[in-house]
């Protein structure tokens, strides 16, 4: 076997970045993609995968160093798999406030920032823990489950927190209520032996999965959400951009519609400035955003990433059109950094490609609103005297209700539609 050096791949613009955890050992035998250590920056947290399967020979840092690009970390005895172009997957932290400090001898009250009334199911927290001594699935879990790492005093190594001290913390002292009402409120799904009723195989889960599932889950606990449902009549624009894409076919790239959908959607955010925001850490203000920087979902073997492209207001059809196809070609390669995936206000999911009449996508926190996209088809349109064939694009516009309310949702929507019906309102 042939020794292999692995070292910080690129993480964008973070530099001395700490390592919060390192998750192998001497002689551990390790699969491709299957993570060795995390880092923590003050905005993210990111795993170092291995980029093939092989055994740890030597691990040459520890937890507290400072390290960036190009960094060594550890050999590997590479096995006989292809050695993969190293990459980190981030799992971005929204910027958050730190708990007010808490005298000596006063209890914290739970409900300052968020109140909860008797009887609701309280959302998991939002802190950032301050400087908990824990690593990032510990963190996680915490938020999950609704948890206050700044009051658990852990058990692990130099007083670290560990999974065990999270949960035992939901049993609190003899006599406290039960772990169902103590910690998020939220049940578990009850465990079943699915080997009972027949032949099973389990699979882990993909790293980008694994990863994005949280970040989901606490969007969608946390926000009040609402769809609301459009179509548009392309008909014309779908006819002008299949004569741009045949064209643009001979010099190296095509032109989708997803680039006219970006083009449209800057011009709502522009018109209705409460979809380019986001709510403040109190949610007692909006914080509104002179950038216009449009996340675009992407389909990958591996799950779903969502890369940004930034400045959409200040780029033509044709410039997005070769942006989207050379940043969807990385996400499709797992090449993307994590910078690429940060900073977004906006963000479309189309599955136009694939099919569907409508469908409720979920709010990228701390996003305030996304767009949803399907499949265009025929329909039969009346014109004030006969029905005309036209080619209609359903919308689907999920939003966040504290920010956001229906007629608001109903006017972006009627105008990303009327923009999409003619095109020329997109140089006015």
């Amino acid at each position: 076997m042939s020794l292999l050096e692995v070292k910080v791949p690129d993480i964008g613009d973070f530099k001395n970045v700490p390592i919060i955890e390192i998750l192998v050992k001497p002689g551990d035998t390790v699969k491709a993609d299957d993570p060795l250590l995390s880092l923590e920056s003050d905005k993210a947290t990111m795993e170092v995968p291995s980029p093939t399967e092989g055994k740890v020979a030597t691990i040459l840092v520890k937890v507290g160093d400072k390290v960036s690009e190009g960094t060594l970390l550890l050999k590997l005895e590479a096995g006989e798999q292809p050695v993969r172009a190293p990459s980190v997957l981030a799992q971005q932290e929204p910027e958050l406030v730190k708990p007010a400090a808490v005298k000596p001898g006063e209890m914290r009250d739970p409900t300052a920032s968020s109140p909860v009334h008797k009887g609701q199911v309280p959302p998991p927290l939002s802190a950032d823990f301050g400087g908990a001594h824990a690593g990032p699935s510990v963190r996680r879990l915490a938020r999950e489950l609704g948890i206050d790492l700044t009051r658990i005093t852990g058990t692990g190594e130099k007083g670290r927190v560990t999974k065990d001290d999270v949960k035992a913390s939901l049993r609190g002292p003899a006599g406290a209520a039960p772990a169902a009402t103590a910690g998020s409120g939220i049940p578990e799904i009850p465990v079943v032996d699915f080997a009972k009723f027949g032949p099973i195989e389990t699979k882990p889960l993909a790293r980008i999965k694994r990863l994005s599932g949280p970040h989901l889950h606490r969007s969608w606990l946390n926000i009040p959400h609402v769809t609301h449902s459009d179509e548009a009549d392309i008909t014309e624009l779908e006819a002008f951009r299949k004569d741009l894409d045949a064209k643009g076919k001979d010099k190296g790239y095509r032109v989708t519609m997803l680039a006219f959908l970006m083009k449209a959607c800057v011009a709502g955010l522009k018109a209705h400035a409460e979809f380019n925001a986001s709510l403040s850490p109190a949610k007692d203000a909006l914080i509104y955003k002179k950038y216009f920087h449009i996340g675009i979902a992407v389909d990958t073997p591996d799950g779903l990433v969502v890369p940004v492209v930034r400045d959409v207001d200040r780029k033509g059809i044709i410039e997005l059109s070769k942006e989207l196809g050379a940043i969807s070609k990385k996400a499709r390669e797992g090449k993307l950094a994590s910078a690429e995936m940060q900073g977004g206000s906006f963000t479309i999911s189309s599955l136009g490609g694939i099919g569907g009449t409508a469908f409720t996508p979920i709010v990228n926190a701390p996003e305030v609103a996304i767009l949803g996209v399907v499949r265009a088809s025929m329909k039969p349109v009346w014109d004030g005297k006969a029905f005309q064939p036209r080619l209609m694009l359903p919308l689907c516009l999920s939003y966040d209700h504290r920010v956001i309310d229906g007629a608001l949702a109903a006017r972006f929507a009627r105008q990303l539609a009327s923009i999409l019906e003619d095109v020329r309102e997109l140089v006015l």
